[in-house]
This record gives C-alpha cells, structure tokens and sequence, in this order.
C-alpha cells in the first residue's frame, strides 16, 4: 500500500507542476494578444488548467473505472470553488472578490450553472429515455458541447466589447498599433505557447497513470471509486487552479482568478463528451447517482458566489466574507454526503 501512496503523490507533483506552467503560459500567451482578463480566464486559462482532468479521465475510463472519472469531473469543479472562496478569506484585497466590480462573470458562472445542470439531467435519465447517439457520443454529452460553444460565443462578444477601449490605448495617433505595441505582442507570444505545448505532452504522459494509480489507492483503502473520484484525484487535479487563483490574486489579476473557475467548471463538463466516445455504451448509465448530489452542491455554490458578485453591499464587516463562508460550508458538506453515500 505504501508503494501505491508514493506512486501516486509523485505523479500527482507532476501533474501539479506542469498545470502551473499551463496555466503562467496561457496567462502570459492571452495578455500578448490582448484579450481581456475575463475572457483569458474563462476560456484560455481554464482549458489549459482543466487538461489534468481530461488525461487523467481519459486513462480513467479505459482501466474500466468510469465511475472514478465522473466523479472527478464533479469534485473538480466542487474544488475549484472551494479554492476560490478559500482565497477569498485567506486573501486580504482593497474589495472583496465576490463584489459588483465582478458582475461581468455572470455569464460564464451562469453557464458552468446550465452545464452541470444538464450533466445532472443525463444522470437521471440514463437508461429511462431512448439513447441517441452520434459517432458513438451520446445525446446529452453533444447537448453539452453545443451549449458550452454558444456560451463561449457569448462571452467573447461581451468581452471583446469590453476591451475594445483597452485595445485601443495602443494604437497610435493614425489608428495603427504602434510599433512598441507590435513589438511587445510578437515577442510575448511564442515563449509560452512553448511551454504550453511542452505542459500537455508532459501531461499526456503523467495524467493515464495518475489515474490508474488513483484507482489501485481506492482498491486498497477499500474506498468507492465515486468517493475518490469526488475528492482525492479531484483536488490533486484542482491544485493547477489553486496555484493560479493565489498567484492571480496576489498579483490583483481578481478577474483572471474568477474567471478559470467558473470557466473551468464549465470545461469541465464538456470533458464529458470525449469520455462518452471512449465508453462502451451510455457514460452516464455507468454513474452512480451520489453524483447527483455533487451536482447540486456545485449549482448551489456557484448559485452563492455569483449572488455575491451582484449584491451591492454598502458597509462590509472586516475579514468576514458570508458569501465565501457558504461556499465552503456547502462544498465540504456535500463531501461528507458523498462520503456517506458511498
């Protein structure tokens, strides 16, 4: 047993180490091209900070453990939340992180809010209604993918609205970028998109045996698959975020930290799509229904966090953040429900 607790952490360092590099280079990668930190953290930041999950289901799946990458997909994002308002309390900044100033996150949390709803709803209705598959996806895993895709449309729109003025203090006075602005864009460029292209063949290679080390742990400890699934390999994978949420918040990039989680919940079901293709007949008929309980808390959570982003409060009590305690109050409670359950 202690061989498969060493096997496991030092994968685990690996996979941690390189989503840290993943996540610096998509940063470094968006703020040369000029896009806005909202949408380099919804879109960019949290694909890249979300490849942990895809490789490590992806082995997940193919050992015959569908169970453990379902609830991976779930913890994960149960996780991110709890990171961000783990940050939000330990974090001390000029505005609280769930505030007016970042209303312009409604969108992707309201949609990482529809997707996971929709996931829940394939758990329900597995077996119960007729399988409609395309190329061997399912139904409902194509639904999330042309939901994810209209509202990644969406926010690029608002986003690229928003920092069409940020775009436009580089431009010279004849209305051409100017020549520093080019300069700074060609170089910034393609160092980190190096070294995020040596971060996913770095996780291409730790992410399948991650997870076939997660499931002999869970053999051993005489743990559920579901139960590990949600919060062992679910953290391990999370930490990429954490390490972004911290560096981005104490670099006062709030909106970069806000937007990898709310846009890496939304990622993350998505994920489900290429998981299905892989599973021998429905994904979702092999879940077990605990998971519907972590789709609740996460709905319920992301439901807080973005209810303290919209209310305007006029006088705050120092260090106390009632919105961040919920969050973390509605996570770890849906960690022991699992617990229980499984």
């Amino acid at each position: 047993m202690s061989g498969v607790i060493i096997e496991f952490g030092i994968l685990a360092v690996v996979v941690v180490a390189t989503g840290i590099v993943l996540s610096r280079a998509a940063d470094r990668l968006a703020e040369a091209s000029g896009l806005g930190r909202i949408l380099v953290g919804s879109l960019l930041l949290a694909a890249a900070t979300s490849l942990p999950e895809l490789t490590v289901d992806i082995a997940a799946v193919r050992a015959g453990l569908p169970d453990l990458a379902i609830g991976d997909l779930f913890g994960s994002s149960l996780m991110n939340l709890l990171i961000l308002a783990a940050v939000d309390l330990a974090v001390r900044q000029g505005r609280p992180m769930f505030s007016r100033e970042a209303a312009a996150h409604a969108l992707p949390a309201t949609l990482s809010i529809v997707l996971t709803a929709i996931a829940g709803l394939a758990i329900l209705t597995a077996g119960r209604l007729p399988q409609v598959t395309v190329a061997g996806v399912g139904g409902w895993s194509l639904t999330l993918v042309v939901a994810y895709l209209c509202g990644a449309r969406m926010i690029f729109i608002d986003q690229r609205i928003s920092a069409r003025a940020a775009r436009e203090a580089d431009v010279g006075p004849s209305g051409v970028p100017s020549a520093e602005a080019g300069r700074r864009q060609g170089w910034a460029c393609w160092q980190p998109a190096g070294a995020f292209l040596a971060g996913a063949a770095v996780l291409s290679w730790a992410g399948p045996r991650l997870a076939v080390a997660a499931g002999n742990l869970a053999d051993a400890t005489g743990l559920s698959g579901t139960f590990v699934g949600t919060t062992l390999v679910a953290l391990t994978t999370s930490l990429p975020e954490l390490v972004a949420a911290v560096t981005a918040v104490r670099s006062g990039a709030v909106d970069l930290a806000i937007g990898n989680t709310f846009g890496s919940n939304a990622f993350n079901m998505i994920l489900f799509a290429p998981l299905d293709a892989m599973h021998p007949g429905s994904l979702f008929a092999a879940a077990s229904p605990a998971h519907v309980f972590t789709v609740l808390a996460i709905i319920a959570a992301t439901a807080v966090a973005l209810l303290g982003q919209l209310y305007r409060v006029e006088r705050r009590i120092p260090i106390i953040e009632p919105d961040a305690i919920l969050v973390v109050l509605i996570v770890c409670g849906a960690l022991l429900l699992v617990y229980r359950l499984s």
